[in-house]
């Protein structure tokens, strides 16, 4: 039946003289290829917490202007439904420097101001945090990022955020999705629409710009601990690459801010460019990504190295070994060194509060409880997605007397201070920056602090195994596999230790000794979390953004030879189910 569908879909986008002509010969092309003609109209490019993101192309499954256009009309009038106050305060708008931002960044801000709200636009490219920022420094009713964060060149995306500055929740979500099943008309949205001339000098447009950066800047300089200190050690060589993105000035301005003034870019990745040249995957959780940043650090002997996503939310680093050669961090390993970098200087300087609080994800190192418990700091767990996290620091410090003091998600996702609600690759920049001045004083490196966290903590063997399946089938071939897993979660798994199984989709968690089920409090979510003895678990969902299902996995124990055994052990358990599900080939 899809395939019936999707002819008719492609036959009425190259039929009707309302799409653009570019748009029409892009469709013509394929006439013959039933499977790509399915691939780009089987349905309607899905739209949920995290917005819309797909490869770009013409047809209903893609990002393109129509596609864009018809989630930025549906997103207005969920916002238009709040009241006119909500339309009045409007919503903040920004881009990263993918191909086709800027121009799906001004579509979207056209088609709000055509149906009656303010908007904040960004006059150049500004990364995840700081649209979060604008929404509550300028008191919007939401905002949008154009970005595919760290998704291949082929990809872009249209994040949709709330009042509060954090991404979309499940709710919020289902309204905006419901508005857009009302359009039919694409190419109407955008006809009917105030072109960009006619909105620019609307009185509802407003520019964002170096006011926004200075106020931004001023938050995140309240969240440096110990300045005087990096003033002593401004000199230490830092090589940054924001590959491509919208990092190179924030990043690099609040280094300067901070008083560093050594810090080398990486040119080859320095301007922005959707093409991504030296690195077709430019997310800083792939070792690869940090080769030239790497190169540079061995000539500079420099201690540390960073690299943020094109929408500078997420931050990788690597830092030298003994020998000269360089280590990428982990995404658990950089949250625990930003978290114990925080609280044991926030407590030594006599300025960690009371009820103080820590948020990560069902997913990240659980050696973040040891280290909370050390400092009697509280730790909530959420699910993955930082709106979760956002939500956390909602009710326990805006609602609640909580104050937050740092959260994450393994996958290179953190944030300190409560002024932005979502990842924050700039101010987590700024931290590890200032880690490195301190580790110089003490005449270490940052791996050097790493090993200290483990020898007082625990040792960790921690990885996360993504699986992609890309396309109709792939989606179908993912979701059968999480099915097959529910209908029967241990089997193939009666030799693993385990001892509590969640099922975060049916909200119950089994006694595996006793089979008793209890009541999960969260909202529901496609996610197996399956702990083990001691502190040990592994966690198996598919990503919310990309074609793949992601395994995760974690041991602990005295020793780091005893972690990387029980991991490896662990590992091919099960991952020979899942691959037996999925089949070994991409």
């Amino acid at each position: 039946m899809s395939d019936i569908i999707a002819k008719k879909r492609y036959l009425d986008w190259t039929e009707n003289s309302a799409f653009d002509e570019a748009t029409r010969d892009e469709l013509k092309a394929i006439a013959g290829d039933k499977v790509q003609i399915e691939d780009r109209f089987y349905q309607d490019l899905q739209f949920g917490t995290a917005g819309l993101r797909g490869i770009m192309g013409a047809g209903s499954n893609r990002m393109n202007i129509y596609t864009v256009a018809r989630a930025a009309a549906g997103f207005a009038e969920s916002i238009k439904q709040q009241g006119e106050e909500a339309a009045g305060k409007g919503v903040a708008v920004s881009y990263d420097s993918r191909n086709n931002s800027r121009l799906f960044a001004e579509l979207t801000a056209r088609i709000f101001v055509s149906r009656g709200l303010t908007v904040h636009f960004s006059d150049e490219l500004r990364p995840v945090p700081l649209l979060s920022f604008a929404i509550r420094h300028f008191d919007c009713a939401g905002g949008v990022m154009i970005t595919a964060s760290h998704n291949p060149k082929e990809y872009n995306g249209f994040k949709a955020f709330a009042a509060d500055g954090a991404q979309l929740g499940p709710d919020a979500a289902d309204s905006v999705s419901a508005e857009m099943d009302k359009i039919t008309d694409l190419p109407g949205v955008i006809a009917d629409s105030l072109s960009m001339e006619e909105a620019r000098h609307c009185p509802l447009w407003h520019d964002m710009g170096a006011d926004l950066d200075a106020a931004y800047d001023e938050a995140l300089l309240q969240i440096s601990l110990q300045a005087d200190l990096v003033a002593e050690y401004a000199d230490i060589p830092i090589v940054y690459t924001p590959l491509y993105g919208a990092g190179n000035k924030p990043v690099r301005r609040i280094l300067e801010k901070t008083g560093f003034k050594n810090v080398h870019v990486v040119k080859e990745q320095e301007l922005p460019n959707g093409n991504f040249p030296s690195t077709p995957f430019p997310n800083p959780e792939l070792p690869e990504t940090l080769n030239l940043a790497i190169e540079l650090a061995k000539e500079l002997k420099a201690p540390l190295v960073m690299a943020t996503d094109p929408d500078a939310d997420r931050v990788g680093i690597a830092v030298p070994k003994e020998d000269g050669s360089y280590y990428t961090l982990l995404g658990n390993e950089i949250g625990i060194l930003l978290l114990e970098y925080i609280l044991t200087t926030k407590k030594n300087l006599g300025i960690l509060p009371e009820n103080s609080f820590v948020v990560s994800s069902i997913v990240s190192g659980r050696l973040t409880d040891k280290i909370c418990a050390a400092y009697d700091c509280d730790l909530y767990r959420v699910l993955t997605g930082f709106k979760f996290i956002a939500e956390a620091i909602h009710e326990h410090e805006d609602l609640g007397d909580g104050k937050f003091q740092f959260g994450y998600e393994e996958a290179f996702g953190y944030l300190a201070g409560s002024s932005v609600r979502d990842k924050d690759a700039v101010v987590s920049s700024m931290l590890l920056a200032e880690m490195a001045a301190v580790a110089a004083k003490d005449g270490e490196t940052l791996l050097d602090r790493l090993n200290r966290i483990y020898a007082v903590y625990g040792y960790a063997a921690e990885n996360t195994v993504s699986i992609v399946r890309e396309g109709k089938s792939g989606s179908e071939m993912i979701k059968n596999t999480m099915s097959e897993l529910r209908s029967d979660p241990f089997d193939k798994f009666h030799a693993l230790p385990i001892e509590n199984l969640s099922d975060f989709e049916k909200l119950i968690r089994i006694d595996v000794a006793s089979n008793e089920e209890t009541v999960l409090d969260y909202d529901q979510s496609n996610v197996l979390l399956y702990e083990m003895e001691g502190i040990d678990f592994f966690c198996i969902r598919p990503s919310g953004t990309e074609p793949k299902i992601k395994i995760y996995f974690g041991c602990y124990a005295d020793t780091q030879e005893e972690c990387d055994k029980n991991l490896e052990l662990l590992s091919e358990t099960v991952l020979h189910r899942i691959e037996c599900l999925m089949g070994k080939d991409a």
